[in-house]
Parts: structure tokens; C-alpha cells; sequence
């Protein structure tokens, strides 16, 4: 008999996994102490760091783009004065330290604004070759390092101008919430600059001024660590399997200091879309560290270790009654019909039959007596004839084996059950570290900023564009829009209305809403920014400028929805959504209606605290939504700071449920519920084992048997596996050659006579 065939590897094997899940289950279910800090605040941090991350990347792509089109859109048209040139782009586009004009044959500045703008780093190398114009980081005198973004100004019959913007690669003006730092580190572990930080001289006392000192080393030593993580390639960086963010991210825990530890998420720059999109910011080298003081853990308790040892204690009892179960129910009775059926196929027909008590073993058992009593020629008895003789006879019922299968599986679900749906079980009373809920809150703010700013740039790049239109000229202008639309993908279409809302020119799309010019108009004007769509299928979002020298035509831009839900989809975040001033929503990071209220009572409610102005304005807000057992963290931000798009009334929420943390007490119950589903899985697979290598082919036997037993000796017995089953089938069928011999040799003898008689 094979060593890995018949009852014996199953029951082998469910030991082994007993004692295996036994052991993971003393291990997970009751560690003697948890991290110092919980793996959801590290993550919160590498959230965090990701986001400065694509903030500084956009910011750094959006400078440069705009000097592009800038310069693009000013070779289109008649030559301009420098000092026009750079009064235009500094109303334009707040975003740039310094600008200066340079004329390319001479050297001559021709105009300058704002900081001074060092020249000695521009070559030949800079402004010829593959890499012409690229944009470069120069060190001031000051030791401070800009990004310096060029553009080629070529006027007919005007020598070439450079055109040269410096920019800061300071931290994103975001929200680091309290106690937060970040940093923008360069190659080499170089920060090039920090934020977050208090200033010493504010600080009250020594210790305050000591703790600052630590934790600016702190980011000293983490930015270095940083520096090289980000060094590695993508790839081979990221976990298998996991998608997110583009580039190089990680977590980093430093040292602690009176009872907090320093705490790092860090990010290098990427392209959104690396295959398709290069990104002059991801080409910098440059990483984003944030860093957040995090009180320590107080280590678990030696109660919770003891819950690991008896679950597994339990488990092991349980098993071990399982498995003596199936050794007595059925590896024992098949063990005796394998040997009861070789003995009778070798010719052993002294003793009768040694027939278990019930099941499908009792029917082969009974139907081998009643063979060896033909065999033997002892008769067989009329009540064995419907399958009752024997000492056996037909026991167990319609269920047989199956009975001692189900008790099996009945023991290891006393286990299972309790232990995935009642052991650490988590209600609404879970403690949620505040980080978490301050982080849901700064990161919510952060969207909202990224949000209203891109709604700026939006309506600043309709400025841009609105200057190149000629009124006169139908075909110039659709032509204009045109090429913005086609270098703009966040507009739908892009049109020009008169002052009664018609349209003059359109590129794109058919105009989905009308345009008011007198629409909310108000001290500053009319809304430049506005929602439309009521009732339809999208909201429909128009950003407008006038055009210059035409009081009476407004140049209106539809805003994609999908462009502003790309906006919201971070990970780590939940369900983000752009609400109006009624909480409606405008966008959202997952599927939803046009103008949804949102699905919650409580989320409006979170909206409306966010929209009370507090001071100078509205703020935003988080806190933790505890209702039934389940824990829900949300956050509102209202628009805020600068631009066109600070007033529109628009506020981002979000909100997740707080199961998603990795956390003591959620991994804790993740941990039980998977040690249950292990459990269940260890009955599946070795019960079904059994019952499809063993039991289906014994039922199947059985009926084989007690045919033959009956007088069926035409059918032929073929064993399907080489098995107990299988040897005993295989006996069968020699019994069965045995009889039919028997029966031959019978007839032949008593056909001789006659033939004798008929001869004389």
C-alpha cells in the first residue's frame, strides 16, 4: 500500500495542521507586547509625506509649465516689452521668487523683478545640447537653493531673449497640523529646507528649547536615511503586490525622547505617470521627509498572552479528539475489512469474518461473511440474502461514515466559531490614537488646498489664454481654443459668450450649462468660478475670465469632473467628496450621483461645523463618529487662502471607517477572525479529503460487495485507487474468480453424469 495513499496521510495531516495552527495561534493571539508605535500612525506619516510629495511635484511641474506657455503664447503674437513681459507674468501667476529678462546675443539684462537672479551658472551647456533650457537648482549667495525654470522669448525681428524665473524649493505650504515638521531633501541627504519647526527664541524654557534641538537632529538623521531609501529603484522598493503611490516610500522610527518618538514618513518625487507623463519635478532627485513626536505604546499585559495559550490549548484537546474520533470510526474498521478481505482472497476461511459494528465497513464486513459461508460451502442463511446477515448486517444508518465526519467537523467548529466571531471582538468603545484623527483632519486639508488650486489655475490659465483672443477674428479664436484645449486636459470645452450668453467661439464639447455674466456678482465682481448641471447626470463646473478690451465676452471653461476626482483619490484617506455650501456633492473619489446629500446625518453635520468662521475664517475640523460598534473617522475642510476659488463656499470631507487602521485592537480581531478561517479551512481540506478518498469509495464498495454477496458474479470489481479501499476491492474481485470458478466446476460436475447416461 502506498505510504501517501488510504485513510492514514489525512488524519496525519490534520494533526500536523492542528499543531501548526495551534502554535500560530499562541503566537498571534497573545504577543507579550505590541510596537512602540502602531503600524497605522507610521502609515499615517508615509500618507502624509506622499502627499508634500506630489504637492512640491505639481507646484514645481506648474511653474514650469506656465513660463512654457507663457513664452509660447508671447512668440505667438507682437513683440512685447520685457518689462511688460515680466508685469504680465508676475499678475498672472503668484509663484515665483525673482524673474529676468536676458538678452541671449549680448548678455544685457533687459529687465529684472523681484530677488536678484545670479547669472554665472548659465553656459553653453544650459542653453544648448539635449538638455537646453532644462531646469536647474542654483545655490544663492545666501546659501539658499532655487529652481531656476527657462524660456526662449523669440520676437520677429527681435534678438532672442531668455526668459528666467527663480523659484523656491521650499516646503509646500500645507498644513503639518501641530507638532509636525517636513523637509525638502536633496541628493546626499542635503536639506534644502524645513517647515514645522518653532523658532528657539519663542520657546519659554530650557527643556522646550532641548526638545526642539532634538527633534531638529532627529530630521537631520532621518532626511540623511531618507536620502538613500529613495535611491533605489521603484520597483524592487515597493512591497509585492502594492500599488499607490509612483515612486520610493517608506516609513523611518527615530529615537525617542521623554516618553516620544520621532516618527518619519518619507517620499521622493514621481510623475503621476511615469509611463506616459515625465515630470521635471521627479527628475530633481529631491524627497519629502515628514516627521511627527508620537507617544510611546504602554506595553499589553501577560493576560493577553495567556488568551494565546489556552485558545491553543483548546485547539490542541479538540484536535486530538478529533483525530481519535476518526481513527476509531474509520481508520480502525478499514484497517480490520483490508486485512478480514486478504485473508478470504488467500483461502482463510476457518474463522468467519471479524465484522465491524456500523457504517458502510459493517455492509463490507457482513457481505464478507456471507461470501466466506458460500465459499465455505456453509450456506448463507435467507436473512443474509437482503444484506442483514452476518454478525454485521447493515448498521448506520443512511448517514455511515459520514456521521463520524460531521462529529469531527462539529468538535473543531466548537473551536473556530468562537474564536473568528468571539474573540476580541471590537464595539464603538475602540481608542483611536488622536494622531489618526489630526492626521484624517491635516490630509483633508491638504486635498482642499490642492483642490482650490488647481480650481485657481484653471481660471489663471483661462486669463493666460484670453489675452491671445482676437474678437475680430472668429477663426483665430476658435484656433486658440483649440490649442489651450488640447494642452489643458482638465477642460471639457472650453467657448466664448457674449454679454446675452451666446456663444461666440467653442472648442470641445457642446457647452453643457449657460453663463450669467451678472451671475453672483458681488463687491469683487461676478463669481469666476461656478457650479451649474442641477438635475443632470454630472455637476457642471465653470471657471470664466473676461477677455481683455471686450467688456462684453467672457472666456468660460467646463472643468472636467474627472479631473477633480483624480484630485481626491488618495490612499490612506477613505471616501473623499467636494461638497457645495449645502453639502451636496460636487466631486468624489468614488462613484456618486450628481448633488448627493451626503450618505451620512453626522457628515453634514461635520461640514457644517467646518463652514462656522472661527477668526479669520473657516477651519478645518476632525473628530471620531461612534456609532453601534462601529468607529468612524471624518474630517471637513472648507476652501480657504488665496485665489478665485477661496469663495465659492466648496468644502472637502472625508471619512473611513477606523477597521481600516492597523491598530492593537483591530489587528487583534483580524488576527482571531483569521485564525478561525484557518481552522475552517483545515476542515474543508482534510475532512474532504477523507470524504472523497475514502468514504464515497467505500459506499460504492459497499453496494459492490453486498451485490456480490447477493449472487451478482458477472460484474467486474476494478479498484480506483491503490489504497485500503482499493486492496479490498481487489480481494473482492479474487473472491468473486473464486466463485465463479466454483459455481463452473459445479456445473460441469454435475453435467458429467448425464452426458454418461445419454453415451450407453
Amino acid at each position: 500500500m502506498p505510504l501517501l495513499g488510504g485513510i492514514r496521510p489525512p488524519i496525519a495531516l490534520l494533526c500536523l495542521l492542528i499543531f501548526a495552527l495551534a502554535g500560530l495561534t499562541a503566537k498571534v493571539l497573545g504577543p507579550a507586547g505590541e510596537p512602540v508605535v502602531p503600524k497605522a500612525v507610521l502609515n499615517s506619516q508615509q500618507h502624509f509625506a506622499e502627499d508634500g510629495a506630489i504637492a512640491l511635484r505639481a507646484s514645481i511641474d506648474e511653474r514650469v509649465t506656465d513660463l512654457n506657455r507663457t513664452a509660447a503664447a508671447l512668440n505667438a503674437g507682437k513683440p512685447v516689452a520685457p518689462e511688460r513681459v515680466l508685469s504680465d507674468l508676475s499678475s498672472t501667476y503668484q509663484k515665483w521668487t525673482g524673474t529676468t529678462v536676458l538678452d541671449l546675443e549680448s548678455g544685457e539684462v533687459l529687465a529684472a523683478r523681484g530677488e536678484t537672479i545670479p547669472l554665472a551658472w548659465l553656459d553653453k551647456d544650459v542653453l544648448t545640447g539635449d538638455d537646453a533650457l532644462t531646469p536647474r537648482m542654483v545655490r544663492l549667495r545666501t546659501g539658499d537653493v532655487r529652481l531656476m525654470t527657462m524660456a526662449v522669448l523669440d520676437f520677429e525681428d527681435r534678438p532672442q531673449q531668455l526668459l528666467i524665473a527663480s523659484g523656491s524649493l521650499s516646503v509646500p505650504p500645507i498644513n503639518l497640523g501641530p507638532f509636525r515638521s517636513m523637509s525638502v531633501v536633496a541628493r546626499g541627504g542635503e536639506v534644502l529646507a524645513t517647515a514645522g519647526f518653532e523658532q528657539a527664541e519663542a520657546l519659554n524654557s530650557d527643556a522646550e528649547r532641548s526638545e526642539l534641538t532634538f527633534l531638529q537632529k532627529q530630521m537631520t538623521r532621518l532626511s540623511d536615511r531618507a536620502a538613500t531609501e529613495t535611491e533605489q529603484d521603484p520597483v524592487s522598493a515597493r512591497e509585492p503586490g502594492s500599488r499607490g503611490y509612483p515612486g520610493v516610500s517608506g516609513t523611518l522610527l527615530g529615537d525617542a525622547y521623554n516618553g516620544r518618538v520621532a516618527t518619519a514618513g518619507y517620499a521622493s518625487l514621481a510623475s503621476s505617470d511615469p509611463d506616459e507623463k515625465k515630470s521635471v519635478g521627479a527628475g530633481l532627485g529631491l524627497t519629502v521627509v515628514a516627521m511627527l513626536p508620537v507617544v510611546q505604546e504602554q506595553a499589553v499585559g501577560q493576560e493577553r498572552e495567556l488568551y494565546g495559550l489556552v485558545a491553543a490549548g483548546v485547539l490542541v484537546v479538540f484536535g486530538l479528539l478529533a483525530a481519535a474520533l476518526l481513527w476509531r470510526a474509520v481508520q480502525r474498521p478499514l484497517l480490520l475489512l483490508f486485512l478480514e478481505s486478504r485473508r478470504l482472497a488467500r483461502g482463510d476461511l476457518t474463522r468467519p469474518v471479524d465484522v465491524p459494528r456500523w457504517g458502510e465497513t459493517a455492509r463490507v464486513g457482513a457481505a464478507l461473511e456471507r461470501l466466506r459461508a458460500q465459499l465455505s460451502d456453509e450456506g448463507v442463511e435467507q436473512g443474509g440474502r437482503d444484506g442483514t446477515g452476518g454478525r454485521g448486517g447493515r448498521r448506520g444508518g443512511r448517514l455511515g461514515l459520514r456521521a463520524p465526519l460531521g462529529l469531527t467537523a462539529v468538535l473543531l467548529l466548537l473551536w473556530c466559531v468562537p474564536v473568528g466571531l468571539l474573540l476580541n471582538r471590537t464595539d464603538a468603545s475602540v481608542s483611536v490614537p488622536s494622531t489618526m484623527v489630526n492626521d484624517q483632519r491635516d490630509r483633508t486639508d491638504l486635498v482642499a488646498d490642492r483642490v482650490r488650486r488647481a480650481l485657481n489655475e484653471a481660471q489663471a490659465d483661462l486669463v493666460s489664454t484670453s489675452r491671445l483672443i482676437d474678437a475680430d477674428d472668429p477663426d483665430a479664436t476658435t484656433g486658440v481654443l483649440d490649442d489651450a484645449l488640447r494642452k489643458h486636459t482638465r477642460y471639457g470645452s472650453l467657448y466664448v459668450v457674449d454679454a446675452g450668453g451666446e456663444v461666440v467661439a467653442r472648442a470641445g464639447a457642446e457647452p453643457s450649462a449657460d453663463w450669467d455674466a451678472d451671475e453672483g456678482a458681488g463687491e469683487q465682481g461676478p463669481s469666476l468660478i461656478r457650479v451649474a448641471g442641477e438635475g443632470g447626470k454630472k455637476p457642471v463646473i465653470q471657471a470664466g475670465s473676461p477677455v481683455p478690451g471686450h467688456k462684453d465676452l467672457t472666456l468660460v471653461g467646463e472643468v472636467r469632473v474627472e479631473f477633480l476626482n483624480s484630485l481626491l483619490n488618495r490612499p490612506g484617506l477613505g471616501e473623499v467628496r467636494v461638497v457645495d455650501a449645502e453639502a451636496r456633492t460636487i466631486a468624489a473619489s468614488d462613484g456618486f450621483l450628481a448633488f448627493e446629500e451626503l450618505p451620512r446625518d453626522a457628515l453634514a453635520d461635520v461640514v457644517r461645523a467646518g463652514s462656522v468662521h472661527v477668526g479669520a475664517g473657516p477651519v478645518e475640523n476632525g473628530l471620531l463618529l461612534r456609532e453601534g460598534r462601529s468607529v468612524t473617522v471624518a474630517a471637513a475642510a472648507p476652501f480657504s487662502g488665496g485665489g478665485v476659488a477661496a469663495d465659492i463656499g466648496w468644502t472637502v470631507v472625508s471619512w473611513q471607517n477606523a477597521k481600516h487602521f492597523e491598530i492593537a485592537p483591530y489587528e487583534r480581531e483580524d488576527r482571531s477572525v483569521l485564525a478561525g478561517m484557518l481552522g475552517l479551512a483545515l476542515i474543508v481540506v482534510c475532512l474532504g479529503w477523507i470524504h472523497l478518498v475514502v468514504v464515497r469509495p467505500l459506499r460504492a464498495l459497499a453496494s459492490s460487495a453486498e451485490k456480490l454477496a447477493d449472487g451478482d458474479l458477472k460484474t467486474v470489481l476494478y479498484p480506483r485507487y491503490h489504497d485500503e479501499v482499493g486492496a479490498v476491492v481487489r480481494s473482492l474481485e479474487l473472491v468473486r474468480q473464486q466463485l465463479q470458478a466454483r459455481r463452473q466446476n459445479q456445473a460441469r460436475r454435475s453435467a458429467e453424469p448425464r452426458l454418461g447416461a445419454g453415451g450407453r
